[in-house]
């Protein structure tokens, strides 16, 4: 045999060897890394739910998690028990709601004219933006819905959202009229409960689905809310505001108006009073003085002179008056009353 044809044998069998040692080391490689897939670490914060065949077959904390490789065993990595997840409730703002809605040609239909806004009880329009945080408390009945865990909630959230605003007025779910804030303590008591309220409610229907054989595995620990108004309300609101403002002003010029007006009605009235007073004043003190020399005679019993001053002086005082009539003090049934005036005499 030819010694070349020999050596180019032996060569093409080493390496079909080599090839065939490779691919079985890379066999065995695969398989071991196969067998070993589903081993892995279980962080603090998280825990493990084990599924054989689809059917759930244990749950696992923190540590090694050993299981069969898929499609034996599949894993499921779930946040811990105490870890608190957020979600984002989307179904109930209009900026997600109005694309959805919207027809291929461009044009909108009348639902969304109304669309992402609740209707309260005094029939006022909000719009709520909920962010919920919730605990997984079932890791088998969240890991089994699947999917359908979050679509579940987000309408829990917007049904329980619709009967919370339905059965409240407007004051108490935002601040829409400011002048409000400080009138009603039981108003801003209540729009405080509107956070609780929420959570309570999804809390009852997420037992009522447990109850009924549905359980999604969670429990909503806090409900964040922000409200807002539609931007024409907006409007509308702060121009009454503004009224409202410009009256309060309109009120307190007024106000200090009048203010202003009785101070100077009642210095007036002081002023005139004093004056008033310095006159009566001044004319009992001119009739005490005109007085004075016939309350002195008077005193000293002195009837002749007295008679003479009557008639020195009380002509000059008739003579002021339109009529006299004069009642003698001592004897009523005689009047003496003036006569006719006495013609002049003729040259």
């Amino acid at each position: 045999m030819n010694p070349l044809a020999r050596f180019q044998g032996n060569a093409w069998f080493q390496a079909g060897r080599m090839a065939y040692l490779a691919l079985f080391a890379i066999t065995l490689i695969a398989a071991a890394s196969w067998l070993f897939s589903n081993v892995r670490q279980i962080e603090p914060d998280k825990r493990a739910v084990v599924m054989r065949f689809g059917a759930v077959s244990r749950t696992a904390g923190a540590g090694l998690l050993l299981a069969w490789p898929e499609p034996l065993e599949q894993v499921e990595i779930l946040p811990a028990a105490d870890r608190v997840i957020e979600h984002h409730v989307t179904a109930l703002l209009r900026k997600d709601i109005v694309p959805a809605w919207t027809n291929t040609g461009g044009e909108k239909s009348d639902a969304v004219a109304g669309a992402g806004y609740l209707l309260t009880g005094d029939s006022g329009v909000v719009q709520l933006d909920v962010q919920v945080y919730y605990v997984i408390t079932d890791p088998v009945a969240f890991v089994l819905q699947g999917g359908h865990v979050l679509p579940a909630l987000d309408r829990l959230t917007e049904h329980e959202a619709l009967a919370i605003c339905a059965s409240r007025d407007l004051d108490t779910i935002l601040v829409a009229r400011p002048e409000m804030v400080g009138n009603s303590s039981n108003i801003a008591e209540r729009r405080e409960r509107l956070r609780g309220d929420l959570r309570q409610g999804i809390n009852q229907q997420l037992a009522a689905l447990n109850t009924a054989g549905s359980s999604t595995g969670i429990e909503v620990m806090r409900v964040d809310v922000q409200s807002s108004l539609p931007p024409a309300a907006v409007d509308a609101f702060n121009a009454v505001l503004t009224a409202s403002q410009q009256a309060e002003q309109n009120i307190a010029s007024a106000t200090n108006e009048a203010a202003r007006v009785h101070q100077d009605a009642v210095q007036w009235a002081d002023r005139a009073l004093q004056v008033s007073q310095a006159k009566a004043s001044e004319q009992i003190a001119r009739a005490s003085t005109d007085t004075a020399t016939i309350v002195q005679l008077a005193n000293d019993h002195s009837p002749e002179l007295l008679w003479r001053l009557w008639r020195e002086r009380m002509p000059a005082i008739l003579a002021h008056a339109g009529s006299v009539t004069a009642v003698d003090p001592h004897d009523d049934a005689h009047l003496i009353l003036p006569g006719p005036d006495r013609p002049s005499s003729q040259p």
